[in-house]
């Protein structure tokens, strides 16, 4: 088809038809012969270089006989000499302007510009065409277009391959079916063609005599992917590769095109990584590049992800956080984050500067936001606690980092002297306003209050069944975490509550136990604190759960929430009270805290199964509560610690709080001890300023006075409400490796596909859990944090269509075979089950 033939049926007369009436605009005078030739006993051609008044009253003619019940002509077309009107002006003083907009108008937007209704009409021919374009700027004549390719069709190619367009056959060429494979194998003529269709595509000159698949497929490889590269290369390539072939850059469309798609489909994505690799290694270009910064924005050769985590980590260590976030931005998506070492060391640089930016905004906002006690600690509800769970993530991402080469180490420190440096200001702040108004915060939650605000008060309710679930340490962010997630399963509300002083555990839960704001009270044994319920000392966690029995008899029953979720204990018909408890968060960062803060979300993970079983045994509410908070030091050094004040201090609660008798100096506050809600045998109590503990080591702590450690969650989740509507028309798909079943490392990459064939669940995420687990159950690996990967549940949410690239963390004790599993995270029900077994060469 001529291009002449292609612009007149095509464009002008399909859009004419749809329309009736149509102005085609045309300053080149190059479509005048195709507009004229439309004219016909039913179609109006009005040329407006022959006459401005005649042309319009022809115009106006034709354009009230079309208006008519019966009209004779079908069709107004006007041809317009010039330049189309592009403001309004403009078209206020374009006569036919009026006819345009009731109708079409031609060129309509930029894809009717000359060179682009070329490349529609002549696909397989996008080189040819662009270059015969940079020869002609104004425009090459028809009679040139209509020569390029000389007629060439393929047809051996096209037979073999079994595809049509250029561009398909490009990426049959590089990575043939199985079926096109043989076909090629056993089809003769295609080899010459292939050649010709080449030059003719991407100006290549094929070098190899050989005449088989193979053959070219090496050089094409080269040749499309150095061709990419070369083209994002912002400056000269080097003079040692200079002269390896590569496309013409009116190519690029095409090369960048293909190399996307070989890069994000399944099929051939692993095929792109090898070529790309061995590709890279044969040019050996990391050290040909060396010198070079800047090497563009595509991810062709895994080299370039080296350095641009460099340029990363240097926007990051230099303060051009804008340059870190344009360099996050653009590889998100990179191929070679499928190394599971390369997603590692992407999402610490990721979670870092999440939180260097995050200081900065709050640090901004914090002199006009904390002028009370009630504006700071609505401030930190409201958006500064996102700076806690900024800084748990980044640490997480540390604790799960190995970095051989220290490359991360400026990013590390800077990322965490920012966060020091923002809650030191905070604290300084808070301790003020705890001077002035004291604690807990006028006429708000006291934690004190909750067993008798939203336990008590459901249980006089006749047949009410309430869960009391009692977990340590589970600061606010994580509330509000938590609180996200079991949103996706029914009405859950968040109240913010003010912990019993000092925040430590024996004190904290005991404030959670029945009329805690009226009866508990603190006193000093032999240097320990003892809290004591109406006189009754609580000294462990029977004694706690003794009052509760005391109270509701056989209405009353306590286990782990370990124990619950695994259905180690039967809950008796008579329990409207059952009190769950977790101690694994506290436990786990008091051991440990640089490398467990991975484990926090399996006991989320926990809560959220736990409500599950909670429906189904006819309960009503779930109340989760925490004894305290906690602050992570992670910049802690050897003089990271506050000196007591000078006084008699008979008890130190976890080095964050003093009681006894004493003095207050430049770094410790000291108050009555009943200013602060301490009702005590002892008169007074001296707190750290400052965020420094007092002594030295504590990477984890809690005990003070701070909003990280005494501001706490009190959620509430309605069980009776009704279940949530599944999406019922996905599938999830678990692929390792295209289809391998050993691993070889301890950190594979899982691909998560989700498939939906209904229309109306293609809005909808589905949230999916990822475990690896071995022939008992047990659970040997687990996802690792990512852009990807929810750092506080591990949870994946994925919408119909998305794949994501997931890297399970294994435990290096294990060994054999295992399964990966695709969970509902809610009831722990599969979707997909993936087998696997490792084959680790160490």
């Amino acid at each position: 088809m001529s291009i002449a033939h292609f612009i007149k049926e095509q464009i002008l007369l399909k859009r004419l038809v749809k329309t009736g009436c149509m102005v085609v605009y045309d300053p080149d005078h190059r479509y005048r012969d195709l507009c004229l030739s439309l004219a016909s006993d039913r179609i109006v051609v009005v040329d407006v270089s022959e006459g401005g008044i005649e042309a319009r009253e022809a115009a106006l003619s034709a354009l009230l006989e079309l208006g008519k019940p019966e009209p004779a002509v079908d069709g107004l077309l006007i041809y317009v000499p010039a330049r189309k009107p592009d403001t309004d002006e403009a078209m206020q003083m374009d006569p036919f302007s009026i006819y345009s907009t009731c109708g079409a108008i031609f060129p309509q937007d930029d894809g009717d510009e000359y060179l682009s209704l070329c490349l529609r009409a002549r696909p397989d021919h996008t080189t040819e065409i662009r270059k015969a374009f940079a020869a002609a700027p104004a425009g090459p004549a028809f009679s040139v277009i209509d020569a390029i390719g000389g007629g060439a069709s393929w047809p051996h190619l096209r037979a073999a391959l079994g595809v049509e367009s250029g561009r398909e056959i490009l990426t049959a060429l590089l990575v043939p079916s199985d079926k096109q494979s043989a076909e090629l194998n056993r089809q003769e003529g295609w080899s010459d063609e292939a050649r010709e269709f080449l030059r003719a595509t991407l100006s290549m000159s094929v070098k190899t005599r050989g005449k088989t698949w193979s053959a070219l497929a090496d050089e094409l490889w080269r040749f499309v992917l150095f061709s990419e590269f070369a083209f994002d290369l912002p400056g000269a390539l080097p003079g040692a590769i200079k002269d390896v072939p590569h496309a013409p850059v009116e190519a690029r469309p095409v090369i960048d095109d293909v190399c996307e798609r070989l890069r994000n489909d399944p099929r051939w994505k692993s095929t792109y990584i090898e070529r790309a690799e061995t590709i890279e290694a044969e040019l050996d270009l990391p050290k040909q590049c060396a010198s070079i910064e800047d090497l563009g924005e595509r991810d062709t050769f895994p080299f370039e992800e080296r350095t641009y985590l460099s340029v990363a980590i240097k926007g990051i260590t230099t303060g051009d956080l804008d340059a870190a976030r344009t360099v996050l931005a653009r590889h998100k998506h990179s191929v070679w984050l499928g190394k599971a070492e390369s997603q590692a060391q992407w999402e610490l640089v990721r979670s870092s500067l999440n939180l260097l930016e995050a200081c900065e905004d709050y640090e901004r906002q914090l002199l006009d936001r904390a002028r009370t006690q009630s504006d700071l600690i609505d401030f930190y509800v409201t958006t500064l606690r996102e700076v806690d769970r900024l800084q748990r993530e980044f640490e997480q991402a540390v604790g799960e980092f190995v970095d051989p080469q220290d490359m991360m180490h400026a990013v590390i420190h800077q990322s965490r002297q920012s966060y020091r440096r923002l809650a030191e200001k905070v604290q300084t702040i808070f301790m003020k306003h705890l001077a002035t108004s004291g604690w807990p915060p006028a006429e708000r939650l006291a934690n004190a209050e909750t067993f008798d605000r939203f336990v008590a008060s459901r249980l006089k309710e006749s047949g009410r069944r309430v869960a009391y679930i009692l977990v340590d340490a589970l600061r606010y962010e994580l509330g509000v975490a938590l609180e996200k997630m079991l949103a996706e399963d029914g009405p859950v509300e968040l109240s913010a509550a003010f912990a019993q002083l000092p925040t430590i555990t024996p004190v904290g839960m005991a404030s959670l136990l029945p009329d805690a704001r009226a009866q508990l009270t603190l006193t000093t044994e032999t240097g320990t604190l003892v809290p004591k319920l109406g006189g009754i000392a609580l000294a462990n966690v029977n004694a706690r759960m003794d009052v509760l029995r005391r109270k509701f008899g056989d209405r009353f029953s306590e286990m782990t929430l370990a124990d619950f979720v695994r259905g180690k204990s039967k809950i008796p018909p008579t329990v409207d009270l059952l009190v769950l408890r977790s101690t694994e968060i506290d436990s786990q960062l008091e051991n440990d805290p640089e490398t467990t803060l991975g484990l926090i979300p399996s006991t989320l993970k926990f809560i959220r199964n736990a409500l599950h079983k909670l429906k189904n045994e006819k309960f009503n509410d779930a109340v989760i509560v925490t004894d305290h908070g906690f602050f992570l030091n992670a910049q802690a050094d050897h003089g990271d610690v506050c000196a007591k004040p000078a006084g008699n201090w008979v008890v130190n609660a976890h080095d964050r709080m003093l009681l006894g008798t004493g003095n207050e100096d430049g770094n410790n506050l000291v108050v009555s001890a009943e200013r602060i809600g301490v009702r005590s045998d002892v008169p007074q109590v001296a707190l750290p300023k400052s965020m420094a503990p007092y002594s030295s080591g504590h990477l984890y702590f809690h005990g003070g006075a701070s909003l990280a450690e005494a501001v706490v969650p009190v959620l509430v989740a309605r069980l009776d409400s009704g279940a949530k509507a599944a999406v019922s028309h996905s599938s999830v798909e678990l692929r390792y490796r295209n289809g391998a079943k050993r691993i070889t490392t301890r950190v594979p990459v899982i691909e998560v596909a989700l498939h939906s064939d209904d229309m109306f669940s293609r809005d909808v995420s589905v949230e999916i859990l990822l475990e690896a687990q071995d022939a008992k159950g047990d659970v040997v690996g687990e996802p690792k944090p990512s852009a990807d990967v929810n750092p506080a549940t591990r949870t994946i949410s994925l919408y119909p269509g998305d794949r994501k690239q997931i890297t399970i963390g294994m435990s290096p004790e294990f060994e054999g075979k295992f399964m990966v599993k695709a969970l509902n995270p809610t009831t722990l029900a599969s979707f997909f089950t993936l087998t696997l077994e490792t084959d680790y060469t160490v």
